[in-house]
C-alpha cells in the first residue's frame, strides 16, 4: 500500500506509477489534509493498494512538514519544472511544490461559484473498466493529457464479464463542466475506454455554508427571535429586563462575519447574577470538572478576565481560542435550529448568546445564557481534542438529511452538553451543560448522586454515538442517562468514525486558510435555501 500526497496532475506522471493491475484506489475529501485547489487530487492521500511498489513523488503544497514522517516514501527527482510551476527539494529527499501566489477573490453570498475559495464547477462520471495491467494508466493519462484535474477518485468490485474477467466500476469527480472544450474531449475518450459510461447528474441536497460569510444567512434564524419568553419565565413580567433582552438582540443580529464582536457594559445587576453562579460553581468544578476544563478555565482567567465579579467580554473569549485552537464565538439573538447551529461547528464557530438568566433566580435559567456559554462551553473550546470533536459533528451535518441532522444532534446533546469522560477512576464533566448547572454536575458526577427525581441514580453508558444518536432526552428536568467516554480523544475518535459511517451525501474538510468548506463531488444546494 502506496501513499501518494499530489497537488497537481501536471507535476508528475501520474499515471507512470500505475502500470500495475489495479485492486484497490479510495480518494475522498475525509481523507484530506488541507484545502488548497489545482491539482490530480487536490492535495488528498490517496491510497493504491498495487502488487509491487513503485516510485512516488510527492508534493507538499497545503500539507505540513509533519506529516511526511507519517508515511514512506519511495522517491526519484525527475525534473519536474514545466515553466508554469516552481519546484523545491523537502530535506533533499523529495521535490515538493512551492505554493504560488493567487488572485484575491471578493466575496458574495448568492452564488456558491463566487464563494472565496470555492471550487469550480464539476463533473461526475461512472466508468466500468475491466482489469488488466496499465489500465488505470491508460485513463488517467488523459486528465493529464486535457489538463484536467480529478477531486475524487473511489472504486467499487463490478460483476465479471462473460469470459470471467475482473471488472471495476470508478466514480470520478474532477472540475470542469461539460460544454467546456477539455471536458467534452476528455469525456468522448473516456467513453472510449469504458465498458460502460455514465455522466451523473448533480445530488439535490440541503442548503449549507460554504464559505464563513454564508454564516450571516442562517445567524438570525433563530427560533424564538430572541424575544419572546415563555409565561413562566422569571423575566416574562419585567419591562426592564425585556427591553435589556431586545437591545442585545438587535445587537446580535447587526453582527457580521467580518466585525469585531460588540463590547457589552454590563450593569450591576447583571454582574451580581454572574457572580451568584460563579461562587456556587466554583468550588464543584474543583471536584467534578475533567482536568482538560481546569486547566483552560485558568488561561481564560489569565488572558479573558474571567473572575468572579466581571463578566468576560465575548470578544476577548473569542479572540483568545481563535489563537488557541481556531475556533471562535459568534453572537446570536437566542436558539437556532439543530441544522443552523451544527453548520456553524463544521467552520470552528459557537453560535452564543450574550444576554443573562433574570437576577431573581439567578441559579436558574430555562434557555442557554452568558453563563451557559462562557462558563460551560468556553473553556472546554480552549482544548484542542474538544474543538476538534465538535467541528466533527459539524463537517458530518452539511447537506445532511433532517434523520442524519437529529441523529447529530442527539450525540451533540449527550456530550458537548452533558458528557462524562473517565479520569482517575473517577467520572468527570466536560460537557457545559453540567459544567455550568451546580444541581445536576453533583447528580451526575457524585457518589451519592443527590437531587434525582425519586431518589433514582442515573444511567451511566459507555459513550457510543450509534447508541447516543437514538437516545432520547429531555430539556426541562435532569438527564436519566449519561454516556461516558474514556478520554476526549476517546470520544473524538468514537465521533470521527461514526461520521464517516453516516450515509452522506458527500465528504467535507474546512479549508482555515480560508474558511471555506471543500466537497468532493458535485452538489446542487436546493433545499431550505435561506433569504438573501
Amino acid at each position: 500500500e502506496i501513499m501518494i500526497l499530489t497537488t497537481s496532475a501536471k507535476s508528475f506522471g501520474m499515471h507512470s506509477i500505475l502500470r500495475s493491475s489495479v485492486r484497490r484506489i479510495t480518494c475522498s475529501s475525509k481523507l484530506m489534509s488541507g484545502g488548497g485547489g489545482g491539482g490530480v487530487m487536490v492535495s488528498s492521500p490517496i491510497k493504491f493498494r498495487l502488487p509491487a511498489a513503485a516510485a512516488v513523488v510527492a508534493s507538499a503544497q497545503s500539507i505540513p512538514p509533519a506529516s511526511f514522517s507519517q508515511a514512506s516514501f519511495f522517491s526519484t527527482a525527475p525534473d519536474l519544472n514545466d515553466g508554469n510551476q516552481k519546484w523545491a527539494m523537502y530535506h533533499d529527499k523529495i521535490p515538493i511544490l512551492v505554493e504560488q501566489p493567487r488572485p484575491s477573490v471578493t466575496a458574495q453570498s448568492d452564488s456558491a461559484s463566487s464563494i472565496p475559495g470555492s471550487e469550480a464547477p464539476r463533473t461526475s462520471v461512472l466508468m466500468e473498466l475491466t482489469d488488466s495491467v496499465g489500465i488505470l494508466h491508460d485513463v488517467l493519462k488523459y486528465f493529464w493529457k486535457y489538463d484536467v484535474n480529478v477531486s475524487r477518485i473511489e472504486s467499487r468490485p463490478a460483476m465479471p464479464d462473460e469470459l470471467g474477467r475482473r471488472r471495476f466500476d470508478f466514480f470520478v469527480d474532477f472540475e470542469g463542466g461539460v460544454g467546456e472544450t477539455n471536458v467534452d474531449a476528455l469525456l468522448v475518450v473516456l467513453r472510449e475506454k469504458s465498458q460502460q459510461f455514465l455522466i451523473l447528474d448533480e445530488k439535490e441536497v440541503q442548503w449549507f455554508p460554504r464559505h464563513i460569510s454564508e454564516l450571516d444567512l442562517i445567524a438570525n434564524r433563530t427560533l424564538d427571535a430572541g424575544l419572546d419568553l415563555e409565561s413562566d419565565h422569571p423575566g416574562f413580567n419585567d419591562p426592564i429586563y425585556r427591553s435589556r433582552r431586545s437591545e442585545l438582540a438587535r445587537m446580535a443580529k447587526e453582527h457580521t462575519y467580518d466585525r469585531p464582536i460588540s463590547i457589552i457594559d454590563y450593569t450591576k445587576e447583571e454582574v451580581d447574577t454572574w457572580t451568584a453562579v460563579w461562587d456556587k460553581m466554583e468550588g464543584l468544578w474543583d471536584l467534578y470538572a475533567c482536568k482538560e476544563y481546569k486547566t483552560s478555565m485558568q488561561l481564560m482567567k489569565e488572558h479573558c478576565g474571567y473572575s468572579r465579579d466581571n463578566i468576560p467580554q465575548q470578544r476577548d473569549t473569542s479572540d483568545f481560542l481563535k489563537k488557541t485552537t481556531n475556533f471562535q464565538m459568534r453572537p446570536v439573538a437566542g436558539l437556532l435550529s439543530s441544522r443552523d447551529f451544527l453548520n456553524g461547528l463544521a467552520f470552528r464557530v459557537f453560535f452564543s448568546t450574550q444576554y443573562i438568566r433574570h437576577h431573581s433566580k439567578p441559579l436558574y435559567t430555562p434557555e442557554p445564557d452568558i453563563c451557559h456559554e462562557l462558563l460551560g462551553h468556553a473553556p472546554m473550546f480552549a482544548d484542542r481534542d474538544f474543538a476538534d470533536f465538535s467541528q466533527e459533528i459539524g463537517l458530518a451535518s452539511l447537506g445532511a438529511s433532517d434523520e442524519d441532522v437529529q441523529k447529530l444532534a442527539r450525540c451533540y446533546w449527550h456530550s458537548v452538553e452533558f458528557g462524562l469522560c473517565r479520569e482517575g477512576g473517577k467520572n468527570k464533566a466536560y460537557g457545559a451543560g453540567l459544567l455550568s448547572s451546580f444541581g445536576e454536575l453533583e447528580y451526575a458526577c457524585s457518589d451519592d448522586h443527590p437531587g434525582g427525581e425519586g431518589g433514582k441514580p442515573p444511567e451511566i453508558k459507555e459513550w457510543d454515538p450509534a447508541l447516543a444518536a437514538h437516545q432520547e432526552f429531555p430539556i426541562t428536568t435532569y438527564q436519566p442517562v449519561y454516556f461516558l467516554a474514556e478520554s476526549l480523544q476517546d470520544a473524538k475518535g468514537k465521533m470521527r468514525r461514526y461520521c464517516e459511517d453516516l450515509p452522506r451525501p458527500f465528504f467535507a474538510q474546512h479549508n482555515a486558510q480560508n474558511d471555506t468548506v471543500h466537497i468532493d463531488r458535485p452538489v446542487r444546494r436546493a433545499v431550505g435555501c435561506p433569504d438573501a
